[in-house]
């Protein structure tokens, strides 16, 4: 099976996911091959589609049994030691003042769509997670915006890795962004006082 290759602009709404494991003999085979079963375009935020492709629990066994662990997660915010891979859309942030747009049935469909990491959204965006999160630019690009207006405008290819910071994500472009990340969870919100060198906001 092949990633979907249709005329929309970006990556494909279906990704194709292959899962490897063993067979009986212990021998290393291909246990799954198919879309990622939980992938869902939004309605009301056109363009923003989310895709959770995995998801692994504290204490992760090997081998693998065979079951696939995503139609089951309740909670996109892995506990502790757990892991949680998304591939993520973003459409250009014009959608969001578009006349039509409408911000509670938006608001709405995330929980939906997103349980556990919806409701740590505040009404701009910001949203912060006790986790520690990987993110690769796969397509397009997209600036990181952290608190006290620092951003950083990241580039296809580019790759950032977040400590649990309070951030959002704003595609200033006029073409969708795409990236892909592993939160991995971590034990509480390391937030500290101490000065430290910010750097300068990049462009």
């Amino acid at each position: 099976m092949a990633s979907d290759s249709s005329t929309r602009e970006g990556a494909p709404l279906v990704i194709r996911r292959v899962v490897t494991g063993h067979d009986r003999a212990g021998a290393s085979a291909l246990v799954l091959d198919s879309a990622v079963p939980r992938s869902d375009a939004f309605r009301h935020i056109p363009g923003m589609v989310s895709r959770l492709v995995w998801a692994s629990a504290p204490a992760a066994g090997l081998p693998f049994d065979g079951v696939d662990p995503t139609p089951a997660v309740a909670d996109f915010v892995p506990a502790a030691g757990a892991t949680r891979f998304l591939i993520v859309t973003f459409p250009p942030d014009s959608v969001f003042s578009a006349p039509d747009f409408d911000p509670a049935a938006a608001a709405a469909e995330n929980l939906a769509i997103s349980p556990g990491l919806a409701e740590r959204f505040e009404p701009d965006g910001m949203h912060a997670t006790d986790t520690v999160d990987y993110g690769i630019v796969l397509d397009g690009e997209i600036w990181l915006e952290l608190d006290e207006g620092r951003s950083t405008h990241l580039r296809r290819h580019d790759v950032v890795v977040q400590n649990g910071t309070r951030h959002a994500w704003r595609n200033k472009s006029e073409r969708p962004a795409t990236l892909a990340f592993v939160l991995i969870g971590a034990s509480g919100a390391a937030r500290s006082n101490t000065p430290f060198d910010t750097g300068k906001t990049h462009d």
